[in-house]
């Protein structure tokens, strides 16, 4: 099972231990694109800040995120899943699963960002500030730069398993599950149950909850059949209409009660 993550907009501090090695990132095939991204990236901040921050998208009261990012070769890192925050990676709490959870974490977990294009939460990086949706004077717009190297590179990591893509749709649009791969791949919305309307804060803690509901239990479905009745099986209330041809992801639609 893969299990495709948005990043979160807020991060902790980068730590105190040893820089970010690019080498060291999983996904080597994504190495010369973050190389890349990283150059044009520490230079731009370097420069002038009120272009800084245009490009980045950044509120006054985030201007000190540019400094940040001057620092990204220098600073030290941490593993991804702690550098991470908000509602979602509170609600998958990594910290806390046994040891056992913990591992198939490090294998089933992909992060996907604007700078690194994916991690998982073993790779260790700086903390930073970097949306998919910036478009950078030189590279571009960076989900046009990353759907070049990760058409081969996320297919060759999806193996032969389930894909269960919890991201938002600017992450989304950087790598879109093709053929066979797209036929066991699932996307999920978080329903409110009364109402049937998309909920937003609730959305992001409910596949928190879920795919640490996943990793506790041990659960690695192989396909999207398989993963509704083991999130069924768990306590959630899914419902499902199976694509009409093949080649096309399932829809899961997860109801909820709470909207908060």
């Amino acid at each position: 099972m893969l299990v495709l993550l948005p990043p979160s907009e807020g991060k902790a501090s980068s730590g105190r231990g040893a820089p970010l090695k690019l080498e060291t990132l999983s996904l080597p095939g994504l190495t010369e694109a973050r190389a890349a991204i990283l150059e044009e990236l520490v230079e731009l901040c370097a420069g002038d800040e009120e272009k800084a921050r245009e490009v980045l998208g950044l509120s006054e009261g985030l201007r000190g995120e540019i400094a940040k990012n001057v620092e990204l070769r220098t600073a030290g890192a941490r593993p991804a899943g702690e550098i991470y925050t908000g509602v979602l990676y509170d609600a998958l709490d990594l910290a806390s699963l046994d040891a056992a959870a913990k591992r198939r974490a490090g294998r089933s977990l992909l992060v996907f960002s604007g700078l690194w294009g994916a991690v998982r939460v073993t790779d260790r990086i700086p903390s930073y500030r970097c949306s998919m949706g910036v478009k950078l004077p030189g590279l571009g717009a960076l989900g046009a730069h990353w759907r070049g190297p990760m058409a081969s590179v996320l297919t060759e990591a999806a193996g032969d398993g389930l894909v269960l893509d919890l991201r938002s749709s600017a992450y989304a649009a950087a790598w879109k599950p093709k053929g066979e791969v797209a036929g066991r791949t699932a996307t999920v919305r978080v329903l409110h149950a009364p109402t049937r309307k998309v909920v937003s804060h609730f959305n992001k803690a409910t596949k928190g909850r879920m795919v640490r509901s996943l990793l506790s239990a041990g659960i690695a479905p192989k396909g999207p059949a398989e993963l509704v009745e083991a999130l069924r099986e768990l306590g959630y209330e899914v419902e499902v209409e199976a694509p009409a041809k093949a080649g096309v992801p399932w829809s899961l639609d997860v109801l909820v009660d709470e909207v908060h």
